[in-house]
């Protein structure tokens, strides 16, 4: 088995939702951050390819149909040549929106960690490849603005058109429907992972 999509948009651009949609799709499981949460001995793996060394891809995905969120959208360029038949969705939102949404819930529970505990190895995995790696240490507005927007310049820039979807959730079925050549089902889209949401599960 190998992925069949994978996903270049950063968190809180409704990655979780984008989950549970290409799932409901036929494309399950998918890789999420909270498949590492779930998975624990991943966090290593991903640790180890951020800080540039080898990883057997195949083996760390192995089951996955498709991936989105981090930690593997910031592997979106290594993923894509890895599975060359491999769709890439690039999800997005409006950049104030979502500089909102991250500063309020993922910078957040980076700045005040919860108590030591068995997700403290994912923790710092997840604060290395977000707020070292992608941002460079910085939160500030502006600067994650600029690090988004070059993020997806580049992305669209590097993946040949027919081969993306540049997807916001709140387009619904259609676009990723026709995108992955899928029937669109019967019911709404996914809508999850609030701010509200993403807090209270960040404390369990």
């Amino acid at each position: 088995m190998s992925l069949s999509v994978v996903g270049a948009g950063f968190g809180r651009t409704g990655t979780l939702s984008l989950k549970l949609a290409l799932e409901q799709l036929g494309f399950a499981p998918c890789h999420h951050m909270v498949e590492v949460f779930g998975n624990p001995d991943q966090a290593p793996i991903w640790h180890a390819a951020a800080r540039g060394e080898k990883i057997d891809w195949d083996a760390l995905l192995d089951g996955y149909h498709a991936s989105v969120d981090w930690p593997s959208c910031h592997f979106w360029r290594e993923l894509a040549a890895h599975y060359p038949d491999a769709k890439v969705i690039l999800s997005t939102r409006d950049p104030q929106r979502w500089y909102k949404s991250i500063s309020e819930t993922i910078f957040r529970v980076m700045a005040n960690p919860p108590p030591a505990g068995p997700g403290q190895t994912v923790l710092g995995m997840a604060k290395y490849i977000v707020q070292e790696k992608t941002f460079g240490g910085r939160t500030d507005e502006g600067h994650a603005l600029d690090v988004l927007a070059r993020h997806e310049a580049e992305v669209k820039r590097t993946i040949a058109p027919g081969r993306l979807l540049v997807f916001d959730v709140a387009e619904g079925w259609e676009p990723l429907c026709r995108f992955l050549g899928v029937a669109v089902p019967e019911g709404a889209f996914p809508r999850t992972n609030s701010t509200e949401e993403f807090l209270t599960m960040s404390r369990e």
